[in-house]
């Protein structure tokens, strides 16, 4: 029993003295994790922004030229059937089917236009024939009055003058009557010349509208212009075409062959940030899909004109940078990480930003293992650190919080007090002359002349 009181003992006894070296070593490890050293180094300004691949370069596969011409009218066009995004393709290949049933009733349409118009044509041939044929017998019989009222003129001259005379009335009237016939024959025929060519007109109009349809309809199987991995077009609102997408004349592009020998990031920069993005500026480029394996780019454009981001009032500017190499990896569409280096300070001292503490007077000041309140005259900042121009040294050790009893902590670096609110005086000068100079002029009416004179002369300088 008492073997057993023993070992119960030890066993206690070592829990506690785990449980004392525990808590020692976690104490350990948060006053560590209270402090932070003064870096000397380059220091990084960046922005650091999420994008997506895209080819520099790039072949639009394009459905057929459905712009309107003749009497052939636009039309959307949706997308039937499409290859799979990603599939390798030879020139020539198989690419995507447009729905034809739109166009193929359209084209029905014209062809029964046509067929009546054709029809119509033929009764009109066929009627102008019967009618100028009527007309032609009809002349040729008053050809025949007409010279048997010349005969009988002829044989009346040793008739009586009342004889003779109507004889001549009767010839003439004759002759006017088969006048009157040729010229209504001539505009009957003009007319049915006028009525065929109208005809004619139209069924050449039908006919070319029909050849259009056809011509639009044969290229509606889309097949690949050149060897390529087949990349989804993005419409205007950011969605990919695919099956049962809409083309039309204004984008006919239904799919992309990249180059993928040359890619490309695009981000979006914010208004507020636009400014400090230049061209030419590095950056480098992680891709989600495998991020063990960064990359290297320089900002290679900037869309001078922003894009307003669905539902919200801010706007974005397109920013594409290039990235240097090629790798076999990189596809149309990744996700990439993307940090552009704004500045780089070579040499420098800087400090995490959770050090940095300010008072009511806004002096900004760090607190030192060495028991001071340290007052920073502060430069550039990024994410993480802000750059120490003056009050702190390499490998000083400061706090990363309030330590307890800062009222304990002497003040130290008054000098640069003077320093910090020069600086901002003149930063808020500086505000307030961009803001004057940004305020439109104001432009004083002019005095009426009349008014001005009055003043004058009661006073007496004028008259």
């Amino acid at each position: 029993m008492k073997r057993v009181y023993v070992i119960s003992g030890i066993v206690v006894v070592v829990a506690v003295l785990a449980l004392i070296a525990f808590n020692r070593l976690a104490s350990g490890r948060t006053k560590a994790d209270l402090y932070a050293q003064v870096i000397k180094g380059d220091f990084e300004i960046a922005l650091t922004t999420s994008g997506e691949l895209k080819a520099e370069n790039s072949i639009d596969i394009k459905g057929p030229d459905i712009a309107p011409r003749g009497e052939m009218r636009s039309m959307d066009i949706k997308i039937q059937d499409i290859v799979p995004e990603g599939t390798e393709v030879k020139e020539g290949d198989y690419i995507a089917q447009l729905d034809r049933s739109d166009f193929e009733n359209t084209l029905k349409d014209v062809l029964d236009l046509l067929d009546d118009a054709q029809k119509t044509l033929q009764l009109s041939l066929l009627d102008s024939s019967v009618t100028l044929s009527a007309y032609r017998d009809d002349i040729q019989n008053q050809r025949y009055i007409v010279s048997e009222d010349s005969i009988t003129l002829m044989n009346s001259k040793y008739e009586p003058p009342t004889t003779i005379r109507e004889a001549e009335i009767n010839f003439d009237n004759a002759k006017r009557t088969l006048g009157n016939k040729k010229r209504r024959y001539e505009l009957n025929v003009a007319y049915a010349k006028f009525k065929i060519d109208v005809q004619k007109i139209r069924i050449g109009r039908i006919t070319r509208r029909k050849n259009d349809y056809e011509e639009v309809l044969k290229s509606f199987t889309i097949n690949a212009p050149s060897p390529g991995m087949v990349i989804y077009r993005k419409d205007w609102r950011g969605n990919k075409r695919k099956a049962g997408s809409m083309i039309n004349s204004f984008d006919r592009v239904v799919a992309t062959l990249p180059d993928l020998s040359s890619m490309m990031s695009r981000i979006f920069i914010s208004e507020v940030d636009i400014n400090k993005i230049k061209v030419g500026q590095k950056a480098s480029i992680v891709v989600d899909a495998f991020p063990a394996k960064p990359f290297s780019g320089f900002v290679s454009s900037i869309a001078n004109v922003g894009d307003k981001l669905p539902n919200t009032d801010s706007k974005v500017f397109e920013v594409l940078i290039k990235i240097a190499g090629t790798d076999p990896l990189l596809r149309p569409t990744m996700t990439t990480g993307n940090k552009v280096i704004i500045n780089t300070y070579k040499d420098v001292t800087y400090i995490p930003g959770e050090c940095v503490q300010a008072g009511e007077d806004s002096i900004p000041f760090v607190y030192t293992r060495n028991g001071t309140k340290q007052v920073v005259l502060l430069g550039p900042s990024n994410e993480k650190y802000v750059l120490v121009e003056k009050g702190l040294k390499p490998r000083e050790s400061i706090y990363l919080a309030t330590p307890e009893h800062p009222e304990n902590f002497r003040l130290s670096g008054k000098d640069l007090i003077a320093v910090i609110k020069d600086r901002e005086r003149a930063i808020k000068a500086e505000n307030e002359k961009y803001k004057k100079d940004s305020e439109p002029i104001k432009v004083e009416e002019p005095v009426k002349e009349e008014k001005a004179l009055g003043k004058v002369s009661s006073a007496g300088k004028i008259g």
